[in-house]
């Protein structure tokens, strides 16, 4: 594909700043910090950008956003998340997370990096560019909810469109993906808690066990995904927490299972709920205990890419090499909250190598990006910011 002098030198750009994009990912990687305590790097971010010129707003506690104006015209913001994960790394590198039981395993050191990156471009070219960009760090991606705070506070009223890039471990290493219309699931946590009587497990008959109705309800949900909904219809109902007695003769008063929901559509996703209280409520009282349903935390809609920036994204990306379409996933990210205030659309960059054993999946204890590919992802958001402001193709 042809590009234009300024793209050529945006590519260019941002190849010479790989060693910069690689050494600030390691420096966040080696110093995690979990949601809404992203206090170093936050001031990391917001020294490189006061050097370059950038306006600094403080949001949503501990996040930034970087804000450049070039005079006039549409207002475009890039977003990377920062938070980490409470997780312990197990990978030996020199980087390794330095706190214990904390680990970037999810990349967004990577996406920081990146985008300070194209920080370092925009400026560079900032005399190319009109209209205004506003780089969003974000604290809090990970349960915390951290993009509806942004919103809320208004830090996104005057954007036109809205651009978010994320490290993929399921692609292979250098290649750009997005979708149109639906891409990832929402996020509906929920606690259910069965309360009876405990006691000896050698007597149980002078109890009224928890655990009994618990382990029910636990398999009847599941009949709620095959049996209530639409087989052609994406949900996953999955319960991998399950908290009960900690003794083998104990008999608990209380047993709690921690759950999600994923759906794309939300009127599914109430009337499952709906059914599991039903479950819970029902099985819980056939032996003689109590049965609740709690929504905890923030729930996160679906993420819906508008059609034609998703279609612009890939145009934009295929300058740097190749493209395909984004599998619809389950995962849920808040990015979709700033699609409910703006258009725009979510990507992904693949960093899955398998000669360099980068291989495992997100959340993994084992982690890891390939580096050689990220000066793409500062390449895209730049490319992406000034197709948009300078050429204006949607």
């Amino acid at each position: 594909m042809s590009l234009d002098p300024i793209e050529e030198s945006i590519i260019e750009l941002s190849k010479s700043l790989s060693s910069y994009v690689i050494e600030i990912r390691r420096d966040i990687h080696a110093h995690p910090e979990l949601k809404y305590e992203e206090y170093r790097t936050s001031r990391l971010v917001e020294e490189e950008l006061r050097k370059l010129g950038f306006e600094v707003l403080r949001v949503a506690g501990t996040g930034v956003v970087g804000v450049m104006n070039f005079g006039g015209g549409r207002v475009v913001a890039l977003r990377a998340d920062m938070d980490a994960l409470p997780i312990q790394e197990e990978s030996d590198v020199p980087y390794k997370s330095r706190t214990p039981g904390k680990m970037h395993a999810c990349g967004h050191d990577a996406h920081v990096a990146m985008l300070l990156g194209a920080a370092r471009v925009l400026s560079s070219i900032r005399e190319k560019l009109v209209g205004t960009v506003k780089l969003v760090f974000q604290p809090a991606e990970e349960g915390g909810a951290g993009a509806k705070k942004i919103v809320e506070e208004g830090a996104l009223d005057d954007v036109s469109a809205i651009f978010g890039l994320h490290v993929w471990s399921e692609l292979p290493s250098g290649v750009i993906a997005t979708r149109k219309g639906p891409a990832n699931a929402s996020s509906t946590s929920i606690l259910i808690r069965i309360r009876g009587l405990g006691g000896h497990a050698a007597h149980p008959e002078l109890t009224r066990d928890p655990t009994v109705p618990a382990v029910d309800i636990y398999n009847a949900i599941q009949k709620i995904v095959s049996r209530s909904v639409d087989p052609f219809t994406p949900l996953v109902v999955s319960t991998p927490r399950f908290e009960a007695s900690r003794a083998g003769n104990v008999i608990p008063d209380v047993v709690e299972i921690y759950g999600t929901i994923r759906a794309f559509d939300m009127s599914i996703r109430d009337r499952v709920l709906e059914r599991i209280e039903k479950v819970v409520k029902h099985y819980a009282a056939a032996w003689d205990c109590e049965g609740s349903v709690e929504v905890v935390g923030t729930p996160y809609p679906p993420v819906v890419n508008t059609p034609e920036l998703a279609e612009f994204a890939l145009s934009v990306a295929s300058k740097l090499g190749p493209t395909s379409e984004a599998p619809m996933s389950m995962g849920a990210e808040d990015f979709s909250f700033y699609l409910q205030k703006a258009p725009g659309t979510f990507i992904i960059l693949g960093i899955r190598n398998e000669g360099k054993g980068i291989v495992y999946p997100h959340h993994h204890p084992k982690f890891d990006v390939d580096e050689e590919v990220l000066w793409k992802g500062t390449a895209l958001h730049t490319l992406l910011a000034y197709n948009y402001l300078v050429k204006k193709p949607v």
